[in-house]
């Protein structure tokens, strides 16, 4: 083997570690994020609101110890340039929470199982191209899990408790299955839109990520104010009998950790591979399946467990399909970088090696920063 292919390869180790903390801080969001909502399903956009705003706070901070992270000056310019991108963001954002308040952890990978096909979808129509016969395979395959999914359970459920699921309620159940599908959507639209607006940042995904975290906390206050949030947080931190620590501490956290994921998935895109990646994804699913029904007694039915393992089996074989597609024939240089700023992708590697994986894997990060 070539000494320089085997330097170029990241070690094992740093691949696993990679894997383990995205996959972990993307569990720890899901469920504090959840429930958060349980304790307070009256605040969703404030809830949202903080974390974006403890976001940028953190991005702010952490660019003052290190170089990597380079905070952009303000401009109107490129604030207009990544308007577009900021709004599909932030509505992708509501609509994703709004979700997640009314389904049940388990059931949450299940509502938004469109985010695939959509985004193969939009993809298509910006490139004024079709797709190859795999990847409508694939996304045949994952449509069928999520219709198999929404579809009212034939067989015996498995609960570790005899709770009703919130989940099982007709009311809540397809108004949460719709913000599921139309956040689904915004994700696939914002996946096409980040490879658009890359360059206005620089080309570093740490800009974009301080640029969008900064502009929807921007957008979404109005709104906030409007739907009496804001009256509404001061009223409970008031109220004797609320739960104040599990809403302040669960607001702190995910903020953290939705920090994390945006380092996350930078490392993901410089150590992984798209196969590894989505494969780690797949395992997260059927773990954060599990946790559900453990730590929120959710109930499983025979559908749900049967639509998670469609919408896994198609996801993994549209990143095989991809990678098979799109692999070098050539061996694959070394990424350069500017070493005032390592987090800036050369742009001709990029267009040449790196636009597949890195749609595939930001789309996977947009996914875990929305929860």
């Amino acid at each position: 083997m070539d000494p320089s292919a085997r330097s170029d390869s990241p070690q094992p180790w740093k691949v696993a570690a990679v894997v383990s903390f995205y996959m972990s801080a993307a569990l720890v969001m899901v469920f504090v994020n959840k429930t958060v909502l349980n304790n307070a399903p009256e605040l969703p956009l404030m809830f949202l609101f903080l974390q974006l705003v403890i976001a940028v706070i953190l991005l702010r901070l952490t660019a003052r110890f290190t170089h990597r992270v380079e905070i952009p000056d303000f401009d109107w310019s490129t604030a207009k340039q990544l308007t577009p991108v900021t709004l599909v963001n932030v509505i992708g954002l509501v609509f994703n929470i709004y979700c997640l308040r009314g389904v049940d952890a388990s059931f949450f990978q299940i509502a938004r199982g469109l985010v695939l096909p959509f985004t193969i979808a939009v993809s298509s129509l910006e490139t004024r191209s079709l797709p190859s016969w795999s990847v409508v395979a694939a996304a045949t395959t994952v449509s069928i899990g999520f219709f198999l999914g929404i579809a009212p359970p034939s067989f015996e459920s498995l609960s570790l408790h005899a709770l009703p699921s919130l989940a099982m309620r007709p009311d809540t159940h397809w108004l949460s299955i719709l913000y599921g599908v139309l956040s689904s959507l915004f994700i696939a639209v914002h996946s096409v839109l980040i490879k658009l607006s890359l360059p206005h940042a620089n080309n570093s995904t740490i800009q974009l990520a301080y640029w969008q975290n900064l502009g929807s906390a921007i957008f979404l206050f109005p709104v906030i104010l409007l739907q009496g949030e804001v009256y509404g947080l001061w009223w409970f931190l008031h109220v004797a009998g609320w739960d104040k620590q599990t809403f302040l501490v669960g607001t702190a956290v995910t903020g953290l950790f939705g920090f994390l994921l945006c380092v996350a998935g930078l490392l993901s895109i410089k150590v992984t591979s798209p196969i590894t990646h989505m494969f780690s994804s797949a395992a997260r699913s059927v773990i954060q399946t599990l946790l559900g029904v453990l730590v929120f007694q959710d109930i499983l039915t025979t559908n749900r467990a049967a639509s998670i393992l469609v919408i896994t089996s198609g996801t993994v074989y549209y990143t095989w399909a991809k990678s098979v597609g799109t692999a070098p024939s050539k061996p694959r240089p070394s990424m350069p970088q500017d070493p005032e700023n390592p987090d800036k992708e050369n742009s001709s590697f990029m267009k040449e090696y790196g636009d597949d994986r890195l749609e595939d894997i930001l789309l996977e990060r947009r996914e875990e920063d929305e929860k």
